[in-house]
């Protein structure tokens, strides 16, 4: 028997599909979900609960994100799934900025991936979102590396090549890679945009500065290169961002 006819009967076999599902619940830093064509949640883990301050699973069951989650980013979650959904595209490992119940920021490594029948129609969109560890609580880790991410934090509004900054800390940029990734879960680059995006939300939380402004303050050129990468990031414009913290304050 051929090894994909072996796994397709055990998966024919299977009472409940989603047994993963309580696997995950185990994992506290990991949501686990998978939605419906149109959306809609038929299973989550324990970890999205407290990512959307639901009580239960019941509460989310059959619901969309635009349904959990607050407005604007449910309604970019919800986007982002119907997008998968109709193109068939995964997204795996988006660095993405979520806000928890009570107001705190919060950074996840994002997979989502078409879940397929046995005609091979998308049905529906599978998911995975990893929360990355705060940089103070890993400290005692950062060796050779903390003068480096002193000076990324001072830099923001200017230009950081990735070579420069690899000479800057004795290291290869592959060296360089290795340990950020190892501290961070993220790549170098990816880290940059990360503080970037986090000093874009402080500015935008605390005052009425220009969007513009705003942009330069945090290392872009120009507004629209800043609006796309903090889209990218959070799901929701920067203006749009500042009406929800506004609206919420």
């Amino acid at each position: 028997m051929r090894s994909e006819d072996a796994q397709q009967r055990f998966l024919e076999s299977l009472g409940r599909p989603w047994m993963a599902e309580e696997m995950f619940d185990a994992v506290p830093d990991c949501v686990f979900f998978v939605k419906d064509v149109e959306g809609r949640y038929v299973a989550v883990n324990e970890a999205l609960l407290i990512r959307c301050g639901a009580g239960s699973k019941a509460d989310l069951l059959g619901r969309r994100a635009r349904d959990v989650f607050p407005a604007p980013l449910g309604e970019s979650y919800t986007e982002q799934d119907l997008e998968v959904i109709r193109e068939g595209r995964p997204i795996r490992g988006q660095l993405e900025l979520h806000l928890y119940p009570n107001g705190k920021r919060g950074w996840c490594l994002t997979w989502k991936e078409p879940v397929l029948d046995v005609r091979g129609t998308i049905v529906g969109v599978s998911g995975l979102s990893r929360d990355l560890a705060a940089a103070p609580e890993l400290t005692r880790n950062l060796g050779s590396v903390a003068a480096l991410l002193e000076h990324i934090d001072e830099r923001l509004d200017q230009p950081l090549r990735l070579n420069e900054l690899a000479e800057k800390a004795g290291l290869s940029g592959y060296q360089l890679d290795q340990r950020i990734r190892a501290l961070f879960g993220i790549s170098t680059a990816q880290y940059i945009i990360r503080k970037r995006i986090e000093r874009a939300c402080h500015l935008l939380e605390r005052g009425d500065d220009s969007l513009t402004g705003v942009a330069l303050d945090c290392g872009y050129s120009d507004q629209s290169a800043f609006t796309r990468q903090f889209r990218q990031s959070t799901g929701i414009t920067p203006g749009a961002y500042r009406d929800h913290r506004k609206s919420n304050a």
